[in-house]
């Protein structure tokens, strides 16, 4: 086993009564012995005078010696602990020569080689000495250039002393555990872990304390760094650390550590419960070291991931039942269309028919709110200036917007252009009115206020969002309403969230608008207060044609519609779902077109093998078991002679728009599908072909 180190035996010092003593036993001996050497007076009388010049030379050196040198039992770690100390701390000699002090004694006593004293702090420092001598913790009063400063003096060994300058408090301090065992720790000798906050706590960017007491929370407070203060408010020595713990998140931590939990403990602090700390608790001797990090800002981008984490999973979940109702919605809208021909207006079903084709329009307009949302809409962007798109929108708003409620129109100057779907937007801009609508309503408010304007970036910033890169056109709708309370505010743009009472609400618009804007490439900030109204904020990127090139004038153009729906030609129709497949081509063969089915991407590719050549359109499905609708037209491409393609889908067409790429002729028509619709398409694109 390997030996423990030794600590070595303190040294010598020189002793002035010891060597005063010495010289008077020395000249008592010289006196004794001149009777039996037989010295005369004169002989007496000079060898008394050489022994005492020579005890006084020797005197003269040892204390030449004990003032130069450094005294044996100042260790350099306990120089080193004293440096470490925050507060004025010095280690000084019985005679008042000082050792080592820190800065923080230079800074306030200066550098001087002993302590100061003067007049009345004389004696108290006289008498602190003597009561440190007998191992108590003694108090004095040191004065400097006319200032009296309040001292704490500790005994370190037998002839050294701990001198701390305390604050003006009501009770002094007590020397911090550990810290004179560390001091009296021999040279070699490895010291024990110190007991008190060292630099590096007292200077860190997180709260530190050093905490008194068997419970953490119930602890005292005995020291403790700045950044604490910062952290959780103002504190003051010996009050109880759970103080600073908001009561109900300290009961929490209380009982997690109660049964055992490790690591870092949640809390909230008192002063600001909005404010997330991680506290870490060690246990030191009897006292505990606590610190306490803010991770506010840590947990909030937590919270946004995991709330982007579930928007997407819900948008994928919408996207997928929006594509399977589709294809419902599709056969029921064509098999309402073969019926209504052979009922038509006075027939008694008529009435019935009719009903069940407006309530399948307002499930199609619920998916397509689910496709919004989602971000899995089609998309049919045009380049379109501000100011025009919400003029022409107003006057349809004004007609959903009851007469109780004002409409107040604000266009700013220099309004640009933005290349959006004109639709999704006008959508997006009649959810956020309808809503200002109602909480107008409910709150007893008159106004509400659509704004459009140009923003720089910085005032984008200002105004909510943080992250806007140029100018950025702005769509405000603002309300004098109730406002929103900060505890939903979070939740608004969930789907199915909503305050309103039950059956006035899906809660699907906001959530619709976000989905609307993010496809757009925009953002949407939010800005409310309870009772001072709420203001939604659209962002777009303004649109910039390429060096060159001057900004299009917006066009609206006139949609071609056939007028007769009847056509010629042999058509591929591929679809997966039976009852779409069966009423579809039904419609159309009635309509005289030939029409050859198939219900999957294989047997699709050996008819179009079958009659290379000789087909005029493929209708296909995207989504299918098995092979999907681009991997079968790259495959039977070859047998089709350059006929048109047209793909048919509940999906959005950027779902799948990349595996195109390189493939001419090729046109998307979004599910739901009536009749009418098909067969204009269907004669379109044969007439283009022809």
């Amino acid at each position: 086993m390997a030996e423990t180190p030794q600590s070595p035996a303190p040294a010598r010092r020189f002793d002035p009564l010891t060597a005063v003593a010495v010289v008077f036993f020395l000249m008592a001996v010289a006196f004794a012995a001149a009777p039996a050497i037989n010295a005369g007076p004169a002989t007496l009388a000079g060898l008394l005078l050489l022994v005492g010049l020579a005890g006084v030379a020797c005197l003269g050196l040892f204390v030449l010696r004990s003032t130069l040198e450094p005294a044996a039992d100042a260790e350099p770690g306990a120089e080193r602990l004293v440096e470490a100390l925050a507060e004025p701390a010095a280690l000084a000699g019985a005679d008042g020569r000082i050792h080592a002090s820190n800065g923080a004694w230079r800074g306030v006593l200066g550098d001087g080689p002993r302590l100061p004293k003067g007049g009345a702090s004389a004696a108290s420092l006289f008498s602190a000495l003597g009561a440190a001598r007998r191992g108590e913790t003694a108090h004095a009063t040191l004065r400097a250039a006319g200032v009296d400063h309040a001292a704490d003096i500790s005994p370190v060994g037998t002839r050294r002393f701990l001198v701390r300058l305390r604050p003006a408090a009501p009770e002094p301090l007590a020397l911090p555990a550990g810290a004179l065992e560390v001091l009296t720790a021999a040279a070699g000798a490895k010291a024990p872990p110190p007991k008190v906050l060292d630099a590096f706590a007292a200077a860190s960017p997180f709260g530190a304390a050093l905490l008194e007491g068997e419970d953490p929370f119930n602890a005292v407070i005995v020291e403790a760094n700045p950044a604490l203060a910062g952290m959780a408010g103002p504190y003051s020595r010996g009050q109880a650390f759970g103080d600073l713990i908001e009561a109900a998140s300290r009961q929490d931590a209380a009982q997690r550590m109660a049964q055992g939990a490790e690591g870092a403990l949640e809390v909230r602090l008192s002063r600001d419960p909005s404010k997330i700390a991680h506290l870490y608790l060690s246990r030191t001797g009897g006292r505990w070291v606590a610190y306490l990090v803010d991770v506010s800002d840590q947990k909030q981008m937590e919270l946004q991931l995991a709330q982007s984490q579930k928007m997407q999973a819900i948008g994928q979940l919408a996207g997928g039942v929006a594509h399977d109702f589709n294809n419902l919605l599709t056969a029921i809208l064509m098999q309402l269309d073969s019926l209504a021909a052979r009922h038509p207006v006075g027939d008694p079903s008529y009435e019935g028919l009719n009903e069940i084709r407006q309530t399948s329009n307002r499930a199609a307009d619920l998916v397509r709110k689910l496709l919004a949302f989602s971000r899995k809409q089609t998309v049919q962007r045009e380049i379109l200036e501000l100011g025009e798109l919400i003029s022409e929108f107003e006057v349809l708003l004004r007609r959903v917007l009851s007469e109780d409620v004002t409409v107040d129109t604000e266009y700013g100057r220099d309004l640009p252009h933005v290349r959006v779907d004109r639709g999704q937007l006008e959508t997006a801009v009649m959810n956020l009115a309808v809503n200002a609508r109602d909480a107008v309503r409910a709150y007893g408010g008159t106004t509400v206020r659509i704004r459009t304007a140009r923003v720089s970036e910085s005032e984008a910033a200002a105004l909510g969002y943080a992250g806007a890169q140029g100018d950025q056109a702005m769509i405000e709708v603002s309300d004098d309403g109730p406002g929103i309370a900060p505890e939903v505010l979070d939740k608004i743009f969930d789907p199915f969230f909503t305050t309103k009472p039950v059956g006035e609400g899906t809660g699907l618009g906001l959530a619709t608008v976000y989905g609307i804007v993010k496809q757009s490439d925009g953002w949407i900030a939010v800005a409310s207060k309870p009772g001072q109204g709420s203001a939604f904020r659209i962002f777009l990127p303004v649109y910039a044609p390429p060096a060159g090139v001057a900004a299009p004038t917006p066009l609206i153009k006139p949609k071609t519609v056939a007028r007769d729906l009847s056509g010629a030609g042999r058509i591929l129709f591929v679809e997966d779902e039976d009852a779409v497949r069966g009423v579809a081509a039904r419609l159309l063969r009635a309509r005289g077109y030939e029409v050859i089915e198939a219900a999957s991407g294989e047997e699709a590719l050996e008819l179009a093998e079958l009659h290379a050549g000789e087909i005029d359109l493929m209708i296909s499905d995207v989504v299918m078991p098995g092979m999907q609708g681009p991997d079968l037209l790259k495959q039977a491409r070859q047998y089709l002679a350059g006929a048109p393609v047209m793909f048919i889908s509940g999906y959005a067409e950027a779902e799948f728009s990349n595996l195109l790429e390189g493939e001419d002729n090729i046109s998307f028509l979004p599910k739901p599908i009536d009749i009418k619709t098909l067969a204009e398409r269907v004669k379109q694109e044969l007439n283009k072909a022809a």
